[in-house]
């Protein structure tokens, strides 16, 4: 019991300082969690047995990636994961400012998405754990049946949102796309982050070319911006070294 309890103390630990940087996805996390507890175990040959370290640890990661992901979504508007996209892309559909103004401007919504994680993991709490195994049993639905629901669910959505069928063919073009995409191997996660952030970026990049006259010179003479750059370079390549290693223990689990 101790083991676990540490053992997810260390993956929220984890999940919380990854889930600040944009490009560590939970699915990265969960493998830096589990690569952390293997290390550090005094019997990591023991790791894909059911040790309770490596499924404490990266579950616990997971959650606290994916709530840490809110605070540079709420307070600077940045999204971290293609989830968190999506979130800015709804605040914005509604008029709600990404960023310092949504606390000062609209804070009962903020506070009341805040209060909502608590009780969200209470519920959790007191749902899975008499209800685990019926939520288990959901796994064995056929997609068949399973996948013409999820189908169902995403044309209402689209369409509830402006009443509009041209929003449905969209979605159905940009399912295409995401099944060719999964079946090629190639990420989503980019294309829809600079989906949603490809508009942003070209309206700032262009208020700070106003703003210096049209001189590039803008993006490196401060130091803050060379900070930024040096640690989009240093995440870029962290992230190359992490998906080589999850791509490589996929293929060894698949063998």
């Amino acid at each position: 019991m101790a083991k676990g309890l540490w053992a997810s103390a260390r993956g929220t630990a984890i999940g919380l300082a990854t889930g600040l940087f944009p490009g560590l996805l939970p699915s990265v996390v969960t493998f830096i969690a589990y690569d952390v507890e293997k290390r550090i175990s005094k019997t990591p040959e023991k790791f894909g047995t059911g040790m309770i370290e490596g499924v404490a640890s990266p579950e616990a990661a997971n959650n606290g990636n994916c709530q840490a992901g809110f605070i540079p979504l709420f307070a600077l508007g940045i999204p971290t994961t293609p989830i968190a996209a999506m979130l800015l892309a709804s605040l914005m559909i509604y008029g709600l400012p990404a960023g310092p103004m949504l606390f000062t401007q609209h804070g009962d919504f903020a506070w009341t998405v805040v209060a909502s994680m608590y009780i969200g993991n209470v519920m959790l709490l007191i749902l899975n754990l008499p209800l685990v195994g019926l939520w288990a049993r959901l796994c064995l639905i056929p997609y068949r049946i399973l996948g013409p629901i999820i189908l169902g669910v995403v044309i209402v959505g689209a369409y509830s949102i402006r009443n509009s069928m041209f929003d449905v063919w969209t979605s159905i073009i940009f399912g295409l796309v995401g099944y060719v995409m999964k079946t090629r191997g190639w990420p989503i996660a980019p294309l829809i982050l600079g989906f949603i952030l490809g508009p942003l970026m070209e309206q700032h990049f262009r208020a700070s070319l106003q703003g210096s006259g049209g001189s590039m010179l803008i993006f490196v003479q401060r130091p803050i911006c060379a900070v930024f750059i040096v640690l989009g370079v240093v995440l870029i390549l962290m992230s190359q070294n992490l998906w080589s290693k999850v791509s490589k223990q996929e293929a060894c689990d698949s063998t």
